[in-house]
């Protein structure tokens, strides 16, 4: 399969998913978002037609799927998969409460095509993840993704990171739970060096490297660790 070909796939397959989540999808309306002609987008259309799906064209009105046709569930990776979990601490922070519920019922929709190993990291990140607005966007990091995986995987990390004084030191950590002040992304992680459960602000970990070691899952809930701790 050549590069246009494989192009090709991916767009009839977001295409497909793209007629799955509106009612009505027109052809210039395709174009621009796949960044092709309509012309293209009808030939991939006629495709999607030959190969069995039940595309309707509505006159004037663009396409739409037959009525209670069935797409084979969306399959997210395990990172993005995370990234929905922290737009859900986002939106449990909102004061309207339908909304929140409207939310919660799509996201569980989501959850429940994940495959069950995604599903349980994913579940376990919601348990140890802690959101609140973060007012200061200068302080940034571009870590969270990876230690999002090493919490859920349990991977030992390794990091240098720097302290209010400024010094540096080499740390391996075990992630548990990661927590958003108003200020910083927080780290709640075993320290080898230190031999305890420590804070690491984000922004201060300088360099990160997720090593192949697995460390053993500690057996307490993030609730368990605050009760324990503070």
């Amino acid at each position: 399969m050549n590069d246009n070909d494989t192009k090709r796939l991916s767009r009839l397959t977001a295409i497909l998913t793209q007629l799955q989540t509106k009612r009505l999808l027109t052809a210039p309306e395709l174009a621009v978002k796949f960044s092709v002609s309509v012309r293209t987008i009808y030939r991939d259309i006629k495709a999607l037609e030959q190969a069995g799906v039940p595309v309707f064209t509505e006159e004037g009105k663009g396409y739409r799927l037959m009525e209670g046709y069935k797409i084979p569930p969306v399959m997210f990776t395990e990172s993005q998969a995370n990234a929905l979990i922290l737009a859900e601490q986002l939106v449990l922070k909102n004061k309207d409460t339908s909304f929140i519920k409207d939310y919660l019922e799509a996201i569980d929709k989501i959850k429940a095509v994940l495959a069950h190993q995604v599903k349980d990291n994913v579940n376990l990140l919601a348990d140890r993840t802690r959101f609140t607005q973060n007012f200061n966007n200068e302080r940034n990091s571009n870590n969270l993704s990876d230690l999002q995986f090493a919490l859920t995987n349990f991977y030992v990390v390794k990091i240098d990171y720097t302290n209010e004084a400024n010094q540096t030191s080499n740390r391996l950590i075990e992630p548990f739970a990661l927590l958003s002040t108003q200020e910083n992304w927080l780290l709640v992680a075993w320290c080898r060096l230190r031999n305890e459960f420590r804070f690491f602000r984000l922004d201060r970990i300088k360099k990160l490297e997720m090593l192949t070691e697995k460390f053993a899952p500690h057996k307490m809930t993030l609730q368990e660790y605050f009760d324990k701790n503070h």
